[in-house]
């Protein structure tokens, strides 16, 4: 740990570009004390309201808050939703400049969160995910080209609302293997034959079971291997990063090693965006130059400190230096 703590100190010289779906959290506070008369829900009482930039976002946000370069390229809607992200990312990655491309027929995505105290009463989405086509594709990669050349790695969040297909996650894959860089890719869906060629691929375990077509336990690291390891030969995948929550996190290499890393959180309070914080620490260890266990053990401890916090949170230097080990 020592190492991954020492590494912090080189990150302000990193340079990242984050690619993916880019969208907009929405939280509500308040509490609750009572049922509703009309259903068996509670009533909430709204206490109070936030938003931050979420998916892609959050990723670009917990890299900018390790003093890291941030180039982001997003999509967003003609809304006001829009609005919001292009403001808080623009001054979150600053002086970066963000870049965003506007697609007028679709919404902003928006995940709206309603808490009472610290429990996640219910979420609802506002989003599409017709995959991007024609002249905003080819803007889409035009923009990666442009960015490719002047970072250390690239972190690719794939939500599955249509900015990286199948066909663009290839092409930006490929792109990123030709100039030397590696990728650091938070998955999607089933199939993982897009992400050939990946230098680290970071599925949780729903997401790992997801892929091999049956259950996988956290609490089984011999089993986690071993579906990890079938999965890396099936799809090409270099190595894997298995996320575990309150149960660490498991790093398989294309070597074949297996590396099972405690969790560092001493408590956990909610775990919505710790995958953003360990691809944007990973990715960033990776710009860095670092060994891949070594940046592995650095966002297991930042992960750590983000799941301590209610809402989607960001991970400061400090904080993880700080961290009880």
């Amino acid at each position: 740990m020592t190492r991954a703590l020492e590494l912090l100190a080189q990150l302000p010289q990193a340079q990242v570009l984050c690619l993916g779906d880019l969208m907009l959290d929405r939280y509500i506070y308040g509490s609750a004390d009572r049922l509703s008369p009309e259903a068996p829900v509670p009533v909430v009482r709204v206490q109070s309201r936030k938003i931050m930039p979420g998916g892609l976002g959050n990723v670009a946000k917990n890299l900018a808050a390790l003093g890291v370069k941030v180039l982001s390229i997003g999509l967003i809607g003609d809304d006001p939703a829009g609005v919001d992200l292009t403001r808080l990312m623009t001054e979150a990655l600053k002086p970066q400049i963000p870049v965003f491309l506007k697609d007028p027929t679709r919404p902003t995505t928006v995940k709206t969160r309603l808490i009472a105290g610290i429990q996640q009463v219910v979420r609802y989405d506002e989003e599409s995910d017709a995959p991007i086509t024609g002249s905003l594709a080819d803007q889409y990669r035009a923009e990666v080209a442009r960015s490719l050349p002047r970072v250390g790695a690239v972190a690719l969040s794939d939500y599955g609302k249509g900015v990286l297909t199948p066909s663009m996650v290839a092409w930006i894959l490929s792109e990123a293997q030709k100039q030397s860089r590696p990728t650091v890719v938070d998955p999607k869906g089933a199939d993982y034959s897009p992400y050939r060629g990946a230098t680290v691929v970071t599925p949780n375990c729903q997401e790992l079971s997801l892929a091999v077509g049956k259950p996988v336990k956290k609490t089984d690291p011999e089993g986690l291997a071993k579906a990890g390891q079938e999965l890396m030969a099936r799809h090409g995948l270099q190595n894997l990063l298995i996320t575990r929550s309150e149960a660490g996190m498991t790093l398989l290499t294309g070597g074949g090693a297996c590396h099972h890393l405690p969790t560092q959180a001493q408590a956990v309070y909610d775990v919505s965006g710790a995958g953003d914080t360990v691809m944007g620490v990973l990715t960033a260890a990776l710009a860095a130059g670092a060994d891949l266990l070594v940046g592995a053990e650095l966002a297991s401890r930042a992960a750590g400190v983000v799941v301590g916090k209610v809402g989607t949170a960001v991970a400061t230097p400090e904080e993880i230096r700080n961290a009880p080990r």
